[in-house]
Formats: C-alpha cells, structure tokens, sequence
C-alpha cells in the first residue's frame, strides 16, 4: 500500500520460508523436448509469442460450457500474488507460487495429478523475510524451452534453468541486484535458443534493463538498458522518424536532468512478446523515478515507452514514448498483443496495447506507426493523443502540481493493470480487463536512497464514475471502439482466456471464474474462488482426451494489498488463498 509518507510499503503476514528441492522418485512422464506447440498445450505466459491468450481447443463450448465443474485442486503452500498462468507440456503440468518461487511438476496421466518434484530457492540459509518489492512479492509464471528446461524468475533477482523431467537445476544466473531493489516478478520470454528476462524496481530508483541469455548455457548474449546514452540503450539510428521529438542522439540522456537517469527507473517488469516473421521483441518500461515530476523536468526517455527490438541483438528497431513525462505513474508496462488486423480494408501487422493510462494503441508493428489511440475507460488527464506529434495533449488541471492535485482518472493502478487481455484469432476481437478507479496526488519530497521507496507523492485511489469499480470489455483494434462491456463491482483482476468454442474466460477480484459468450458478452457461468483472482485461466488437453480449464487463486498485488483505499468492502466477498484449480466436462 501507498503510505502518507509518500513511499511503497507491503504488509507481512509472517516469513515464508524457502525448502529444499525435494529429489525425483519412481516413473514420471516426461515433458515433450520439441520445438511444435500442440494444441493442447500451453508452454507460455500468453501460450503463443504474440501473447493471444488464444487456444484452438473447442470441446467447451457456448453449448457446453455450462457443465463445467471442479475436477482437482492443488494447494501451493503460499498465500499472497499468486499471477500467471500453469504451464502444460505434454502430460505435465507446472505449477508456481508466489515468493519463495516454488515450482511443482503434477502428473496429469494420474488421478489427481500427484506431484513429480518440486523446486524451491537454494539459498542457504533460507531468507527471513521476502525480498523488497514495491507490489507484492508475486510472479507472473514460468516458460518452457524446447531443450526440455522450465526457466523460472526468481524474485530475488536470479533466473534459473530446471530439467522439465526432474526439477533439476541445471544453472541459475544473477540478473539483478535485490539490495537495490531490483526484484524479478514477470514471466521470460523463450526465442529460440535465448530466454529473456526483465526486472522491477521503479519505485526504488532501479535503472530498467533487458537482458538476453543463453538458454542451455545460461550466458549472457546481450542487455539493453532503458535510460542513459544510445550505447547502452542499444540504439544505434532513428528510433521513430514519423516524430520531431524523437530526433537527436542519446534522448535517453538528454531528456533527464543531470545524472537523474541512473536511478530513473524505467524497469521492464511487465509481459514480454515475439514476433518470429520479423524478429522483433515487444514490451514496455514502467514508470520514472521518483513520481515527483518537478524533480525531473523533461520527457525522461525511455520510461513508459514501448520497444520493438532485435531478439538476435537487442539493437532497438523502434521506440514509442507512451506517456512522456509520466507524471501519474502510468508506466508502459502491459502486455503488446501481436495481431494482424485489417483496417479500412487493408492488412496490417498490428500491435496491439491498452495502457494504464486509459488509452487503447493499435500500432504498425514493423515501423512503430501509431494508427489508433482510443480511450477504452475513464481517462481525463489528457484530452487525445496527438497523432502527429505522438504525445498526449496534457489537461492542465491534472497534471501534477506543487499541491493536492484531486479527481485524476485514471489512477496510478491503471484503467488497466498487469492482468492480460486476450485476442480471438476467430472473430479478431480484444478481451480486456479494465479498472475504473481515479486518484488524487500530492507531492512530497522524493529523496534516493539505495534500496529503499523512491516515491516523492501520496496517492489515495477512489471510485471512478458510476458505481462499478471494474468492467469487462471487447474492443475493436482496427477502429478504436468497445463491441460490449460487462460491468464488475470491483476491478477485473484476473487476465482473459478466448478459446475456439467461442468462450471468453476472465476472473475477478471478488474471486469469481467467469465465462462469457465471445460475441454478445452474455455470461455462460460461473464458480466461485476461495480467494481473489490476479492470475489468467488457461486451458489444456489432458492425456485422455478432454478439455480442461485451469486457474491460480491466490489475492494480491498492488490492488490486492489494499488499492490505497479503494475497496474496504472487499473483506466481506474474499480472503487470501493459493490453490490452482482445474476445471471439466
């Protein structure tokens, strides 16, 4: 939660102590060591590269949907953030918790699928207290390399390599420092034979990287920092010539006073995307460092911007700065959806973002054209985005001032947060997961110290208008506009499943698991969660043949840890958990 001081501080309920890895015993299924991505499976944080959250199975149905119900569960011994989603290769499928990181292999050929390792931090002596975080000391999953190795972030700030078949670590690598407040929450990306990884710490004044290794060696082949010189950004030409403030050499420099971009955050904690036709990595920055923008005049290149770079490389093919000068700590951190659309009757390699700050992007995903910028929510701090300059038209009264700035919209949570929306490769439709919550700011002192909050402003997050805290949407890329919208008492905050049988999945913070009609938006059914839901539903193919539904539920995260006071009434519909549970005909 967001304390009067201005700084990020996370209520603990206890240690978490970190166990041993338990060795492999008796015969296992192993998982698949191939390069083809089966129907069934889902070997990724959005299954695919693009980050669809689109799966081609289809025995559940609009018609069948309706007799869903619980066949297993699995208790993950953890409480707090339990985001992403399980992995399923082949007949195993990998489960994770939240800090400390504990995965699970569950045998899924077996009645209630039995657990086959497990693996938990080596750290020697275990850790007394969970790493710094500023939200939550969740993780946003796991990824699958085709050697047969599960790659998993460790929130400490290393990256490890188990063997798929046995838990076995194979290596594990230091990607950032914890003192400084650099934690690893967000889910690799596998590109053939490299896996890559961001960090978070934004609110601790981390400087934001990206970082490639070698999937079998777990050598580092190439890292791109997101602030200073063109060097060390990667950058080495025009980064999007459609714009005149994007000319000039080293912005990331420049843009910042003095050496403010050393501790100018801009880390890359969110979802990371691939696109194999043209090689090109997608993801965003979060915000800068402090939130006190009179302590950092300029647009502070390259914090809440979206890169497209190289996967062989790293060099940046294009950059577009999102929210320049991020005076309300929008960042620019979900996920980037790649889709091909069609507008105004011809094709496009899109790409497709809806961004904190209330504003849906369609981009050509090989140049870095802005094609659309569309409110998709409550967003009253800018009133369009100019298409020819590329930044938001700032409305005066809500940008940030030397006092009580009140009735921003959206908050700093986001008209949507890190829960991923999911897109139908049927019908061409976005699925989204929206909050409707404004906030007011008042500026503080913002003083860096190694390792601790970096903040400099108070937020307090409130209702936006209407009565509904949340909405469910599906939205149009190719022109900008919303198809229906599901109104939620709380915000969404679980990510979207769309599937072939024309249901969209979606979960709520109130820890209901929905299903709705792709189409209309009509709701299908729904089950009730022991606790709050920030993961994404996933579905798989189990070893006999049928369809099944899956789900971690486990509240938390920054709205999950209190919202800066946006819901006291949510004790009353939900309580922390950790349990996945699986879900069939």
């Amino acid at each position: 939660m967001r304390t009067a001081a201005g700084a990020i501080l996370l209520t603990m309920w206890g240690s978490l102590p970190a166990s041993g890895q338990r060795p492999p015993t008796g015969q296992r299924p192993a998982a698949a060591a191939s390069d083809t991505l089966l129907p069934g499976e889902w070997r990724s944080a959005g299954r695919d590269p693009g980050l669809t959250r689109f799966s081609p199975l289809g025995q559940i149905t609009t018609a069948t949907v309706a007799s869903l119900r619980p066949v297993w569960s699995f208790s993950t011994g953890q409480l707090r953030a339990h985001e992403g989603t399980p992995l399923v290769v082949g007949s195993v499928m990998f489960v994770h918790s939240p800090f400390p990181n504990a995965v699970f292999a569950l045998d899924l050929s077996r009645p209630g699928a039995p657990v086959l390792w497990r693996y938990s931090i080596p750290t020697t002596p275990p850790p007394v207290a969970p790493p710094t975080g500023c939200c939550d000391i969740g993780s946003r999953g796991l990824a699958y390399h085709p050697s047969g190795k599960v790659l998993v972030p460790l929130l400490t700030g290393e990256l490890a390599a188990l063997d798929a078949r046995t838990g076995r670590e194979i290596w594990r690598v230091k990607n950032a420092d914890g003192k400084s407040g650099a934690t690893m929450p967000g889910a690799p990306l596998i590109v053939k034979d490299l896996v890559v990884v961001g960090t978070a710490g934004s609110d601790y004044g981390v400087r934001g990287s990206l970082t490639a290794y070698d999937a079998n060696t777990g050598k580092l082949v190439w890292r791109a920092y997101h602030t200073g010189p063109d060097s060390e950004v990667l950058i080495d030409g025009p980064v999007n010539s459609q714009f005149p403030s994007y000319r000039g050499r080293d912005l990331g420099l420049t843009s910042w006073p003095g050496d403010a971009w050393k501790r100018g955050g801009a880390t890359a904690s969110g979802w990371l995307s691939y696109d194999p036709e043209s090689d090109l990595i997608f993801y965003g920055t979060d915000r800068p460092a402090s939130y006190l923008a009179s302590a950092r005049p300029g647009d502070n290149r390259w914090s809440s911007t979206v890169f497209a770079r190289s996967a062989t490389t790293g060099h940046v093919r294009w950059a577009y700065q999102i929210t320049p000068h991020d005076q309300w700590g929008y960042d620019g951190s979900n996920e980037y959806i790649v889709a091909d659309l069609t507008m105004a009757g011809r094709p496009v390699k899109a790409l497709v973002h809806f961004d904190r700050n209330g504003f849906a992007y369609t981009f050509d995903r090989l140049t870095g054209q802005m094609l659309i910028a569309e409110r998709f929510g409550p967003a009253n701090w800018a009133s369009r985005v100019d298409p020819n300059e590329g930044h938001p038209v700032v409305e005066p009264r809500y940008a940030q001032g030397p006092a009580k700035t009140p009735g921003i919209c959206p908050a700093a949570i986001g008209a949507k947060g890190y829960e991923p929306a999911a897109y139908s490769l049927s019908t061409g439709m976005f699925f989204v997961p929206t909050t409707n919550l404004c906030m007011e700011l008042t500026p503080g002192a913002a003083v860096f110290t190694l390792g601790q909050p970096f903040i400099g402003v108070t937020i307090k997050a409130g209702f936006g208008p209407g009565i509904n805290r949340g909405r469910f949407i599906a939205w149009n890329a190719a022109t900008g506009t919303a198809a229906w919208q599901i109104q939620e008492p709380f915000p969404v905050t679980g990510g979207a499943l769309v599937t072939a049988g024309g249901v969209v999945f979606y979960g709520t913070m109130d820890g209901w698991l929905k299903a709705v009609n792709q189409t209309s938006g009509l709701e299908l059914w729904k089950f009730k969660l022991p606790s709050g839901i920030v993961g994404s539903p996933m579905t798989f193919l189990g070893p006999d043949g049928k369809q099944y539904l899956a789900i971690l539920s486990g509240f938390g995260g920054w709205l999950g840890l209190g919202g800066n006071g946006a819901y006291p009434d949510l004790s009353r519909t939900t309580n922390q958990g950790g349990t996945l549970f699986v879900f069939g005909l």
